[in-house]
């Protein structure tokens, strides 16, 4: 766990100390190493905790997402050069410091083995998110974005706090490894119903759960590259990790839970995707997207069988790489175009074919094309959906057919069609801008060749 955490704290140093020359390289040089160091923990294990000390272990849940953790932190680097080129060298010291600072905070989210370290540092990757956001955001309405962000996860996480004091205090131990042993028989008194629904309120506000998602579109649309890439692939996945490490503890009373979050997660699958169909904004289309993709696994997570949580952590991984792609394609365009208006961005691909290459493959990954690994993901949630509940077909069915729809609408408005009329001339696409895709493509690609390293189930 320390040859990942002691290099990325040393990230810090590199960042505050390397020369103008070379800040970019060095920091994502580091990070590449990181990543790459990171993959020895997608080796399957035949023992529940891996690298296992007091406080952090590993297991075949956390194990995708760490990995998934590590590889975009180089990405979000990368992705952000063209966005700070113009501001002064102390400004961008201070930006990269704040997405390495989220890094650790994510890393013993995901790894802590004790219910209290992984409340704090899923707390605290809040505040650097908050600066990303509010500090580097290209509007004014960045600081409404900041202030629902806060108010919205401070609001659901209070509940949970109390409830873990209250666990401990009947228990007498937070630790997951000694909660799986003692099993906290929750009945179905009020306070038992309460604590659970707390417990499980504050990641359905972060994953978001239909409903409690208005944060989210804010957020996004007002973020920087870096931060969209951050919230949309790593801090929505902290939602869906905690409802599968919590809804484990709740084993007796999720019964009487499971009806109304399912039926809203399905509910507002289709309904994010049908108000996807009607954006005009391309970063709001996105975030919209996410959140649709986020109702499956939340869905999966509360039916609990193994075939609904691998399904659910498939997902997960790869809509974490999908959206992030997305996210810098509609970077490059507002970056050239400076609108996210889809009417006033179309019929890019004639200026910039290689770009309409990555679009096609990002967005058939998004819409589950066959050799993808959403594709096995969404199959294998609705396989678990169906197998809980024959009507749920109706609704994922129509949810995916939905995704299709407006997946072909994103890329039919930004690649086809007439070029606008006040663009006049366009800048080539980089290298950087092409090195950024093949990044978030290649892992995709190679991951349906071996899926069991992200299903989270022993292979």
């Amino acid at each position: 766990m320390l040859k990942i955490i002691l290099p990325t704290i040393m990230l810090l140093p590199t960042a505050l100390l390397s020369p103008q020359k070379f800040l970019w390289t060095n920091t994502t040089m580091h990070g590449l190493l990181i990543a790459t160091l990171s993959l020895q923990w997608l080796l399957p294990t035949y023992h529940p905790h891996k690298s296992l000390t007091p406080w952090t272990g590993i297991d075949q849940i956390s194990s995708p997402l760490l990995v998934l953790s590590c590889w975009l932190l180089p990405l979000m680097i990368i992705a952000s050069q063209n966005h700070l080129q113009h501001e002064p060298l102390t400004r961008k010291r201070i930006f990269i410091l704040a997405l390495i600072t989220i890094q650790p905070f994510i890393i013993l989210a995901f790894s802590s083995t004790e219910l209290m370290l992984f409340y704090i540092s899923f707390e605290a990757t809040l505040i650097p998110t908050l600066i990303l956001i509010t500090r580097w955001g290209s509007q004014p309405e960045r600081l409404s974005a900041g202030i629902y962000l806060l108010f919205y996860t401070l609001m659901s996480s209070l509940p949970l706090l109390v409830t873990i004091l209250y666990l401990h205090m009947q228990i007498g131990t937070l630790h997951l490894t000694m909660l799986k042993l003692t099993h906290p028989i929750l009945d179905n008194s009020w306070t038992n119903l309460l604590s659970s629904l707390a417990l499980l309120m504050a990641f359905m506000v972060k994953a978001p759960l239909y409903g409690l998602h208005l944060w989210l579109p804010k957020a996004h649309v007002e973020a920087p590259i870096a931060g969209s890439m951050l919230l949309a692939a790593l801090l929505l996945k902290l939602g869906g990790y905690g409802i599968m490490r919590v809804t484990l503890l709740m084993s007796p009373l999720s019964g009487l839970l499971h009806y109304p979050f399912i039926t809203l997660a399905l509910w507002g699958a289709l309904m994010t995707s049908s108000i996807c169909l009607r954006q005009t904004d391309l970063k709001s289309l996105i975030a919209y997207s996410s959140v649709s993709h986020m109702g499956l696994v939340i869905a999966a997570s509360m039916i609990q069988t193994h075939w609904a949580f691998s399904g659910a952590m498939i997902l997960m991984i790869s809509h974490g790489l999908t959206s992030s792609m997305l996210f810098c394609l509609a970077n490059t365009n507002y970056e050239r175009t400076h609108s996210r208006i889809l009417i006033l961005t179309r019929g890019l691909q004639p200026l910039l074919p290689l770009m309409a290459t990555w679009w096609l493959l990002a967005n058939l990954t998004n819409m589950a094309l066959p050799p993808t690994t959403n594709l096995m993901a969404e199959l294998t949630i609705m396989v678990a959906l169906f197998n809980w509940s024959t009507p749920t077909i109706i609704l994922t069915g129509t949810a995916t057919l939905l995704t299709a729809s407006y997946t072909l609408f994103m890329l039919l408005m930004t690649q086809r069609g007439a070029l606008p009329t006040h663009i006049t001339s366009i800048q080539n696409s980089t290298t950087r801008e092409h090195l950024l895709m093949a990044l978030h493509i290649i892992p995709m690609l190679l991951l349906i060749l071996k899926p069991d390293l992200i299903s989270g189930t022993l292979s």
